[in-house]
């Protein structure tokens, strides 16, 4: 067999910082090797291809390099139909850590951005283009880098909890307390400090879970896990949380920030939520540790 011309050949260079978004669009391609991605096989069909294309545009350190060039502009795939009414924005960014952002469509034809990707004006058009974009969600602190900008050149209303404020002070829509409150028809912001004190997921039509970092889906488990490791403010509050919220939410679909995406049955969300808050609430303190994270 033919190797691969070296122009054509998919690969990861040190610049990695572990953030699992790439594993996560090219699952088959690119996989976890000494603590960053790499690549273990290369594309051998047109949606192999198109899938390393979208971890490439996605990676937040631009990372993934085809040969000696980056990755072709035509196979820009984003934003990225997940379902019907949501979006994956790609082009994380580094001042997020990497963290994905969604784009969530409403019945009126609005769409509301959940999280930031990077900033630039070519992509706020590209993420616009299909619709006025009204609300900027932010689910916490660590998220919210590009949230003014983006929110200005949409003309649309930036969100974030009292408790991550001060990374956002001039935010058009404070959210209050730890009671759920209803942003917008379908749409219900409910408070979970713990991984930030801030910390918001966000409940679209009893389908869509937007939990930030709050919570994710765990591949290495094959169950919900929380980051435990990087917990910034309280595991033990994010487990008052996780207790209190597990009964008030239903969902189909988990969609973080960081960590896998899921798509279950809403009655096994359910119980799983409840495990997780009983497994979280036997969690204590811990250094912050960002290589303990398990993907």
């Amino acid at each position: 067999m033919n190797e691969p011309s070296a122009d054509v050949v998919w690969s990861v260079d040190r610049r990695c910082t572990n953030c699992d978004t790439a594993r996560q669009l090219a699952p088959e391609l690119i996989a976890e090797v000494a603590g960053r991605s790499t690549v273990v096989r290369q594309p051998r069909t047109e949606t192999e291809e198109r899938a390393m294309h979208a971890a490439a545009f996605a990676c937040h350190t631009r990372s993934i390099r085809r040969g000696t060039r980056g990755p072709d502009p035509a196979l820009d795939p984003f934003p990225l139909p997940l379902t019907e009414h949501v979006y994956l924005c790609g082009h994380n960014s580094p001042h997020t850590a990497g963290a994905n952002a969604y784009l969530l469509r409403r019945p009126a034809g609005n769409l509301m951005m959940i999280d930031t990707p990077r900033w630039n004006d070519s992509l706020a058009a590209r993420y616009a283009a299909d619709g006025p974009i009204t609300d900027v969600l932010l689910t916490h602190r660590d998220h919210a880098a590009h949230g003014r900008q983006y929110a200005d050149r949409f003309g649309a209303r930036l969100w974030i909890h009292e408790g991550d404020l001060t990374a956002v002070p001039d935010a058009d829509r404070v959210l209050r307390g730890e009671e759920p409150v209803e942003i917008a028809d379908g749409v219900t912001a409910h408070p979970l400090p713990g991984h930030t004190e801030g910390s918001v997921l966000y409940v679209a039509d009893e389908r869509y879970c937007f939990s930030g970092d709050s919570f994710y889906w765990s591949r290495s488990a094959g169950d919900l896990a929380v980051a435990e490791s990087v917990t910034w403010y309280s595991i033990t509050v994010l487990a008052a949380s996780l207790a209190r919220t597990a009964a008030r939410i239903r969902f189909e679909w988990l969609l973080p920030g960081h960590g896998d995406r899921r798509r279950l049955p809403a009655e096994e969300f359910a119980r799983r939520m409840r495990d997780l808050a009983g497994r979280t609430a036997e969690l204590g303190p811990r250094p912050i540790d960002f290589s303990a994270l398990r993907w």
